[in-house]
């Protein structure tokens, strides 16, 4: 189990690799696993909601028309596709696929599921992002809300998770905080739980990747 001081001293030595750049650099959090046969079709897809909200928002597409539609609109989804776009997206898979990558969470009105699944459903379903189901009434602002500072934790076959825990704007407290709520989450949802981690990593986007397994052995040295 990775404890608080660990997963604190990594982000100190991740900060002080960084060097600034004309960008805003995210923070990665990477986690290696062991002792899971991926060969038994091992997948993880799971929405983290996290504590702080990095200064890049989460985008969210949202699939609605009507009262849903307008009041998707209001919340400020960032586009919404009715029913006619829907069709028409059916028959452009390269406007499909470019779609999927595009946004991070989709919704859809409960009623336009099985028409979601004929049209998207081949682009949406291999990257683990089809809609989650809102029905009648929902409160769809505060679910925007939730899922603009929420990531998706996503592997297939593999024996590494890595997601986004913020940016070089947020102090280490924060990104701390961010990281642990993940680690926490998984240490729920692996079958072994905390000894399914091998390793745990954090890095900004130009700079090294810091290990715990490297500060470990750095401590050793020195």
């Amino acid at each position: 189990m990775t404890s608080d001081v660990e997963l604190k001293d990594l982000i100190g030595h991740a900060r002080k690799d960084y060097k600034k750049r004309n960008f805003d650099q995210s923070v990665d959090l990477t986690v290696i696993l062991k002792d899971i046969d991926v060969k038994k079709g091992f997948s993880f897809n799971e929405v983290v909601h996290l504590p702080n909200k990095p200064s890049r928002q989460a985008t969210v597409c949202v699939v609605a028309s009507g009262e849903m539609g307008s009041r998707a609109k209001r919340a400020e989804a960032d586009r919404i596709i009715e029913l006619d776009e829907l069709d028409r997206l059916g028959t452009n898979k390269k406007e499909a696929k470019k779609l999927a990558k595009a946004y991070d969470f989709f919704l859809s009105d409960t009623a336009l599921m099985a028409t979601v699944g004929r049209s998207l459903g081949q682009v949406l379903g291999p990257k683990g992002k089809m809609p989650t189901p809102i029905p009648y009434g929902a409160p769809i602002e505060s679910i925007l809300n939730r899922l603009r500072s929420s990531v998706r934790i996503r592997t297939r076959n593999q024996l590494n998770i890595s997601t986004k825990i913020g940016d070089e704007k947020m102090d280490d407290t924060q990104l701390y905080q961010n990281a642990n709520t993940i680690l926490s989450l998984l240490e729920k949802k692996l079958p072994q739980g905390d000894k399914n981690i091998r390793n745990t990593s954090v890095k900004f986007t130009m700079s090294n990747s810091v290990s715990l397994t490297s500060l470990s052995q750095k401590n050793k040295s020195g």
